[in-house]
Formats: C-alpha cells, structure tokens, sequence
C-alpha cells in the first residue's frame, strides 16, 4: 500500500500526518475541520501554505440542491466576512472582502494569537462594518456563521442585551463585548446580514477563508484582549 500524508490545516493541533488514526484524532469531531490526503509530504506542505479546496466538478446526474444566495438589493455594498481558528481555541484569524461596485474592492484581514472561531466571525464583520461606517449605501454582508448570523437576525443579541447580557435560562452570554459593538454598528447602519454555506464554492466566502487562515499562520499575532482579558466573558470553544 502507498504511504499517504495528511495535512490538518484546520483542527485540534495542524500540521502533517503520516497515519490516518493521528491525523483523524485531530479532525473527528472537530467543527470546520479542514484536512486533505496526499501521495507525497512535498505536496502536503505545499497545500498547508495555501490549503483552499479545489471546486468540485458537478455531473448532469447530480441532483443535490444548490443554494441560492438572496439578491443584494440595489445599489448595495456587497461584503463577505469569515474567520475561525487554528484549534478552538487556538491562533485565529479573519477576511473581508468589500465589493463596491464591479471595480472597487477591498480586502482585509488580521488574527490573533489566542481566540475563538466565534470571535473570529465576529470580528470579521465587525471589521467590515467599522470600514464602511457612516456610509449612506445599504449593505448585505454574507457570511458562513450561524451563530452571527442567527444573533442579529433573529433577534438574540438584542433580547441578551435587554436582559442584561443573560441568557433565557439564566446562562451567561460569551463574547458580550464583541456583540455590544456589532450591535450599535448594525443599529446605525443599513445592513442585513445573510447565511451561506461555506466552502462550497462560492468565490467571495472562499477568499474570505484564504485570507483569514493565513492570518491565523501570522507569527507575532497580538492578544485578543476580549477574550484572554475575559471582557468577552470567555467560554471554550465559541
């Protein structure tokens, strides 16, 4: 049997692989976990600087549902936002990609050396928020979060800060100090924020993750003061 190599990009601890069962114990379980087999350790190297997915082919038989992303309205300013971790928690990063027409974009991105991929999602939109602020055009921010996007659209934030920054069931919300600025941004702003499935090919989430994972493999990143401050009310892994 041919030797295989795996790279784990995205797990509890990255790196290459030379037997399936080590690399599987970082991935198994792993939320977002981002992995890939290779014949050679040349290769896995090579995918491990730049480890994006290459589009997958779809046969005339294929009947799997394809999503289809909400229309930006008129005139809007399209931007699409990732982040996530290195482990979880783990060094982090994100990327932004700001469309203002068909000439105009913007790319951003940045990390941290310890965070969480909910942070980083966050931090991703409110980033792009912050640049545009002031603006007077709407704006459709596309992102993979459910959990950002659900927070905003329906409703949680805003009933978490009503409450004091206490769940229904009396549970501590975590990452309060990011919600409170995301909150006053979107309050201020024409924006709606729209879920899509990541990784599956759509070319402004794909660049998003491209730039926030190599934020994330930044060295000297600086400290998420949110969360390793405990302003954030941390928790593991969000």
């Amino acid at each position: 049997m041919k030797k295989k190599f795996y790279a784990v990009a995205l797990g509890r601890r990255s790196g290459i692989f030379t037997d399936w069962p080590s690399a599987e114990a970082q991935v198994k379980g792993f939320a977002g976990a981002k992995y890939k087999s290779f014949p050679s350790e040349e290769e896995a190297g090579a995918w491990l600087e730049n480890p994006v997915y290459a589009k997958k082919e779809h046969c005339q038989n294929n009947n799997a549902p394809v999503q289809v992303l909400p229309e930006p309205r008129p005139g809007a300013i399209i931007v699409f936002t990732d982040g996530g971790c290195i482990n979880n928690p783990g060094p982090g990063g994100y990327g932004v990609v700001i469309q203002e027409g068909p000439e105009e974009r913007l790319e951003m991105s940045g990390g941290y050396r310890l965070t969480t991929n909910n942070r980083m999602e966050m931090t991703a939109a409110l980033v792009a928020l912050e640049k545009l602020r002031g603006c007077g055009a709407p704006i459709d921010l596309y992102s993979d979060s459910s959990y950002l996007v659900n927070g905003i659209t329906k409703g949680w934030a805003r009933k978490w800060r009503n409450n004091g920054w206490c769940k229904a069931d009396g549970g501590v919300v975590v990452n309060v100090d990011l919600w409170q600025r995301l909150l006053l941004l979107a309050e201020a702003l024409d924006v709606r924020f729209h879920w899509l499935k990541g990784h599956v090919g759509n070319e402004g989430n794909e660049r998003c993750d491209k730039l926030a994972v190599s934020a994330a493999r930044q060295p000297d990143l600086p400290v998420d003061d949110g969360y390793q401050g405990g302003a954030g009310m941390k928790g593991d892994g969000v």
